[in-house]
């Protein structure tokens, strides 16, 4: 009597205590499945872009008698051909990041570069910051975060400085939309900036600039789980969902610049106002490029326009640079936990990085 009872109550006690079915980890297979249909079908769309933006505006042209020939023609059509571009661009590689920030928590990021020395620690928190996709919104908590656990001031600037500039989404379009020898030079640049950046702050160690509070929170250690294949996709498929829609905006009004720049901008003005001629070209591009609050997303396509129009790259990148790791936005919430003469310093350091790199890189190519 008493086995029939616990037989009969079993699947209504594994309800109660959540171990249902539903509840087991899935099968890898069954995990990998939509990832690679989806991977399968975006390969499908973008190989067809081009063809469908042609029919696009051969059929815009026939019912707006619009001449192929005018500006108006070239802005529409380097809108349509790259909205969708550089957003199918996204959706892939924000999945792919989503899944990849899983294997690299802002716990474990602060467990690897706690207590390393100057040099080392610069180097190996500039690289963490390629594959830790943290935007400015984060920056006070990944920055109380690692001073709490011991990691160097100058190390946690290094990480600061690489975060937003060099990550995978904007490594990931710049070679998609220009190749690898571009995208290799911005990693190097980049991660070289990061490093000097944290090297000279580390050395004039000006932790009395930091907001006493900070020092006083205690660290907090969380037990990490390892997810399954399963869960690491759901993160993905999150990012997807939460950052293409906001970052949408940006994008598209980046290729509205963009178009504009490639339709209507002369080719022989851009090439005189940041071009390799002119020595204050590098240090205006960064100055335009502070006030701007965009990401890689949004100011790739802007990038792509100036460079269509003669702008020298070295310029050009130097402006990118200044887009992404030099955003006024990210300063006043920086101020939470930095006082101003720390923020001018850390914003002077990088920004003459930023300048030096865009002189080197005009003289060289």
């Amino acid at each position: 009597m008493n086995t029939q009872t616990v037989s009969q109550d079993a699947p209504q006690a594994a309800k109660c205590t959540g171990e249902s079915d539903t509840n087991r980890p899935i099968p890898v297979w069954r995990a990998w499945t939509v990832p690679t249909v989806f991977v399968m079908g975006w390969v499908l769309l973008y190989s067809q872009l081009q063809s469908a933006t042609d029919a696009f505006m051969h059929w815009l042209s026939g019912a707006s008698g619009m001449v192929a020939a005018s500006h108006l023609y070239g802005a529409v059509s380097f809108f349509a051909f790259e909205v969708p571009k550089v957003l199918m661009l996204l959706a892939l590689i924000v999945f792919v990041v989503g899944v990849i920030q899983t294997f690299f928590t802002p716990e474990k990021t602060r467990a690897i570069l706690a207590g390393r020395r100057q040099g080392v620690g610069n180097v190996l928190a500039a690289t963490l910051g390629i594959v830790t996709p943290f935007c400015s919104c984060s920056a006070v908590p990944l920055f109380i975060g690692f001073l709490t656990a011991g990691v160097p001031l100058g190390v946690t600037f290094s990480f600061l400085v690489s975060a937003p500039m060099v990550n995978e989404v904007a490594l990931a379009l710049l070679f998609g939309m220009f190749g690898w020898k571009i995208a290799s030079i911005y990693l190097g640049l980049g991660l070289a900036i990061a490093i000097l950046a944290g090297l000279v702050i580390g050395r004039l160690n000006p932790v009395k600039l930091v907001e006493p509070w900070v020092f006083d929170i205690p660290a907090v250690s969380n037990a990490e789980t390892r997810p399954g294949w399963d869960a690491r996709f759901a993160q993905g498929w999150k990012h997807v969902r939460e950052i293409v829609l906001k970052v949408a905006p940006y994008i598209v009004a980046g290729v509205g610049v963009g178009a504009w720049i490639h339709g209507y901008v002369p080719q022989d003005f851009m090439a005189h106002l940041m071009g390799k001629g002119n020595w204050w070209s590098v240090p205006l591009a960064v100055l335009i490029g502070v006030p701007m609050y965009s990401n890689a997303a949004g100011i790739i396509p802007v990038v792509q326009a100036l460079l269509g129009k003669g702008a020298a790259l070295g310029t050009t990148l130097a402006f990118m640079m200044a887009v992404t790791a030099l955003s006024f936005p990210e300063f006043m919430i920086l101020k939470k936990v930095m006082k101003p003469k720390l923020i001018a310093l850390f914003a002077g350091v990088v920004a003459v990085g930023i300048i030096i790199v865009g002189y080197v890189f005009n003289a060289l190519m």
